[in-house]
């Protein structure tokens, strides 16, 4: 339910909050999401984007972030288009976050405050890019990287700092929001809100023309929506399996190292007690007694203490040396001189005074070498692969580093290099769509989309401490439309589809225009001059249609943004045709007597309203140190970037 009242009452700051200040830098590396600029600095080119201070944003900069979040979006959702990221606000956003960068840096200069190096190299060694196979920083990985990337290590640095001292700044404000009743009300009673509506849908295929466009035509039509045909990149991944069972004989262990560890863990396998008890603490000696007098009366020393208002706790399967350690020696040796069933105390311990009663007593003998081996061998055969395996794969990335090929590291290190056919970042193949990325591939796709095509192979897992891949782009064909002669009966009936389309929408005002001045919608379908679907009636609760991450069909979502009585028009999508929506009838919804949904609410609440806090605080902060913005310089990046994504469109 949380999820749902998100979807509409969630701060545009939001996003960015999250995006912003979440980590950023750590998981924005490995994503490529880091300027190769350093922004911020006075050594950006290009035009003036906005300027704090001393520091400035330049275009070129701008450009080249805008860019990265977009190639990034992409690697997620293949299919996506510069021109959609563009409609999704995704140029804009990336400029707010950037000014937000340079106005807190600004004014943390400003108050003297700053990032210690220390704390910039805690968040460095966090990141996993530059880390080795077993967890552990790699200063190889990490120049490796920088390199690849064509980022220096002091910009990384400025970026890691900008990011903390943007959390440490802006995280604060938010905290302790409280929300009265009054301020939360209204906002969950509009997820008991109904809805009904009429809706008609008018499909572009009822207006399909038998005539066939021109040679001509159709080839205008496929340049200018060559996006809709693109076919994503794709590449061939070269990999070279290395996995654990390969040391399974050099990791067994010999019969010195089994006794070695048996005789290390002596204590675990020696014979052992164990109590588990009911406890009850009380903060005087007198209450005590009268508990222990009614559970010797006949009570339990639940139904005792609940009488008198309190509540007991239970301790399982407790040695004494776990007991001495949480409750005191006295107690532990009080408990372990009773039997099962016994009342112990009352006892001052730490906390007050005790009463313990003794639910169960357990006797563990003590477990020879010949009992346990087994278990030994597995844990010493476990850790022995695992170190064997990093050993390994360390030498591995020591071989890379120092420059040798895939081939040859392949080669000395007896592994079998392998060619996947090519891919989608999906896993899925273009020509084949039933086919599926093996096991061994799927974690490799999205660290090999990520690498240009002249990186040097990375070691990726498969399994964390089991299996692991030496993987490298192969082959890479760019995201492009096919040649038309290849899709053009695709493109025919898409050109089709797209000519009724129009003529669907043009019916569909005349259809709204009747209805809003007072016609009935079903009427009005039935005098269109051409078949079309009956009209249908749907709604309800806005809280059960849009429960949890679903998101109802757009056709019903409207009727909760639409005002009482009216008519409006909405595209299917996909050049599919159009809808007309009736709204009839609205039932108001009041949570006055739902304190459950009224805490899940004011919770979701304090959440965006401190995220407003942060919003405000940073841009009071703007007009305090006169920051200034090149109005222009969105727009003007997203005329660049479009005519420089055109082909992948």
């Amino acid at each position: 339910m949380l999820s749902v009242f998100r979807s509409f009452i969630r701060s545009k700051f939001g996003a960015l909050f999250a995006i912003l200040f979440l980590g950023v830098i750590a998981a924005a590396f490995i994503l490529g999401d880091v300027t190769s600029g350093n922004y911020g600095s006075p050594l950006g080119g290009g035009a003036t984007a906005a300027k704090a201070d001393g520091y400035k944003l330049t275009e070129t900069e701008l450009q080249d972030r805008v860019q990265r979040v977009f190639e990034n979006a992409r690697r997620t959702n293949p299919g996506l288009q510069i021109g959609d990221f563009f409609e999704q606000g995704g140029a804009r956003q990336v400029f707010d976050q950037l000014v937000a960068s340079l106005t807190l840096k600004a004014f943390a200069d400003d108050q003297g405050v700053h990032i210690s190096k220390r704390l910039v190299d805690a968040q460095i060694a966090q990141i996993p890019a530059f880390q080795d196979a077993a967890g552990n920083f790699s200063n190889d990985n990490f120049r490796a990287l920088l390199v690849r990337e064509r980022l220096t290590e002091q910009a990384l640095r400025d970026d890691i700092s900008r990011e903390i001292l943007q959390r440490h700044l802006l995280a604060p404000v938010g905290l302790g929001v409280k929300l009265t009743d009054s301020m939360v009300l209204p906002y969950a009673s509009l997820l008991l809100e109904a809805r009904q509506g009429t809706v008609a849908a008018i499909p572009a295929v009822a207006f399909l023309d038998d005539k066939n466009p021109t040679d001509a035509q159709l080839a205008d039509y496929y340049k200018k929506n060559a996006s809709r045909f693109t076919i994503p990149e794709q590449r061939r991944i070269r990999y070279a399996v290395v996995d654990a069972e390969r040391f399974a004989q050099a990791a067994q262990p010999t019969e010195a190292e089994i006794s070695a560890s048996y005789n290390q863990n002596k204590a675990a396998y020696a014979a052992r007690q164990s109590r588990s008890v009911e406890q009850l603490v009380l903060p005087t000696q007198a209450g005590a007694k009268a508990i222990a007098d009614q559970v010797k009366g006949g009570k339990t020393l639940a139904a005792a203490a609940q009488g008198a208002g309190l509540a007991v706790s239970t301790l399982a399967d407790q040695s004494r040396e776990a007991l001495t350690a949480t409750a005191g020696k006295g107690v532990a040796d009080a408990v372990f001189a009773g039997k099962q069933g016994d009342l112990i105390g009352p006892v001052r311990g730490s906390l007050g005074w005790l009463l313990l009663r003794v639910t169960a007593t357990k006797e563990t003998p003590s477990r020879t070498l010949d009992a346990v081996r087994g278990e030994i061998v597995t844990a010493l055969r476990a850790q022995k692969e695992k170190q064997l395996l990093s050993d390994f794969t360390g030498k591995i990335e020591d071989a890379i580093a120092n420059g040798d090929s895939f081939e040859e590291v392949a080669k000395d290190n007896g592994l079998k290099l392998e060619t996947s056919p090519p891919l989608l970042a999906t896993g899925k193949q273009v020509k084949d769509q039933a086919y599926a990325a093996p096991a061994d591939i799927q974690p490799l796709l999205a660290p090999v989309f990520a690498m240009s095509a002249d990186d040097d192979a990375q070691l990726i897992p498969i399994t964390a401490d089991k299996r692991y891949a030496l993987a490298a782009p192969g082959e890479i064909t760019t995201a492009a439309p096919p040649p038309l002669a290849e899709v053009k009966q695709l493109v025919l009936a898409q050109y089709k589809l797209n000519a009724g389309n129009l003529k669907a929408k043009a019916l569909a005002e005349q259809i709204q225009a009747k209805v809003a001045k007072g016609a009935k919608l079903a009427d009005a379908i039935a005098q269109a001059g051409v078949k079309l679907p009956a009209p249908q009636t749907l709604g309800g609760r806005r809280a059960d249609i849009m429960r949890g991450e679903q998101r109802p069909p757009a056709e019903v979502a409207i009727l909760f943004s639409m005002a009482a009585n009216t008519v409006k028009t909405l595209p299917i999508g996909q050049d599919r045709g159009y809808f007309v929506v009736q709204l009839n009838k609205i039932e108001r919804g009041d949570a006055k007597n739902q304190p459950a949904l009224l805490n899940q609410v004011r919770t979701q609440l304090a959440d965006v309203v401190g995220q407003e806090y942060g919003q405000q605080f940073e841009r009071a902060i703007e007009k305090e140190l006169g920051v200034t913005r090149n109005a222009k310089a969105v727009e003007q990046v997203r005329s660049a970037l479009a005519a420089t994504n055109s082909g992948e469109q």
